[in-house]
């Protein structure tokens, strides 16, 4: 148990930040990230046999948020067709507060699957191949996605030029 305590004192964090950019979700983001070092503790050998245990963890709460949105939606398409569901619960957090930045809310305007590799690739400092292998896509669409994901920024934020990868 005690690598798991190391990682936690060492990851928490920075995944709740890298987590927090993907959702815009404060809540959420300590959630999942809480779920992730969950089943990390469930492991029988919490962390061996993983070579970057924060890339695993970042991994898995990415996971558990996709499930949940997807969950979401599902129950949104079936269950409450007259009043739909929002995309995620309010945060609960007053929109002045320093937590909600422009960027923030640019991010949670632009599509799901750009975030998410703007996120990892600005956020999480992960190469584009390092992005490939965790969402399991083509170095191409990492790639075009992030290339799509800094063009609707720039549309969203006023003073922001796209930058080329």
């Amino acid at each position: 148990m005690g690598d798991v305590e190391e990682v936690y004192h060492a990851c928490y964090r920075r995944l709740v930040v890298q987590l927090f950019a993907f959702t815009t979700d404060l809540s959420e983001a300590q959630d999942v990230v809480q779920e992730a070092f969950a089943r990390a503790v469930a492991r029988p050998r919490g962390f061996a046999g993983i070579d970057n245990p924060e890339a695993w963890l970042r991994t898995v709460a990415l996971n558990v948020v996709r499930r949940r949105w997807r969950r979401r939606r599902v129950l949104d398409l079936i269950l409450l067709r007259e009043h739909p569901l929002r995309d995620r619960p309010d945060p609960g957090l007053d929109t002045s507060t320093d937590l909600t930045t422009d960027l923030n809310k640019a991010l949670d305007a632009i599509p799901r699957s750009y975030r998410e590799v703007i996120v990892l690739h600005y956020y999480a400092d992960l190469s584009v191949d390092e992005i490939s292998a965790a969402l399991n896509v083509p170095t191409g669409t990492v790639k075009s996605r992030l290339s799509r994901g800094r063009a609707a920024l720039a549309a969203l934020l006023d003073g922001y030029e796209v930058a080329r990868a």
